[in-house]
């Protein structure tokens, strides 16, 4: 997204999960702030989309803003509902998946 996109969101009343639609047999996502310190994605899965294991050299916090989705956190799995948030360690190994349709912000602090 441009950063004129981006600036048409500062100083307003921003409900998160209306901020990126569903959009069927996909996940879609949309960056609100990408600064050198991290970045925040408002992202969206349809049901059974996922997202496989990874590692990521920064901390995340996902917050879960709609739905359910189950989070595997370094061998250990949680399921998620809106409003609930996980912190992944940097390095740490995580995957999620959607067990209903889902909306979640992803966090990233760079550091």
């Amino acid at each position: 997204m441009d950063e004129e996109k981006k600036d048409e969101l500062n100083g307003k009343v921003l409900s998160l999960k209306d901020l990126v639609s569903y959009q069927q047999g996909t996940v879609a996502s949309r960056m609100i702030i990408n600064k050198p310190a991290g970045s925040i994605t408002i992202f969206s899965f349809d049901e059974g989309e996922r997202l496989s294991e990874h590692t990521a050299p920064f901390d995340a916090v996902v917050t879960i803003l709609d739905g359910e989705c189950e989070v595997w956190l370094k061998g250990e799995t949680f399921s998620l509902h809106g409003g609930d948030s996980i912190i992944f360690p940097a390095n740490a190994p995580h995957a999620l998946s959607a067990v209903t349709p889902f909306k979640m912000m992803l966090t990233m602090i760079r550091g």
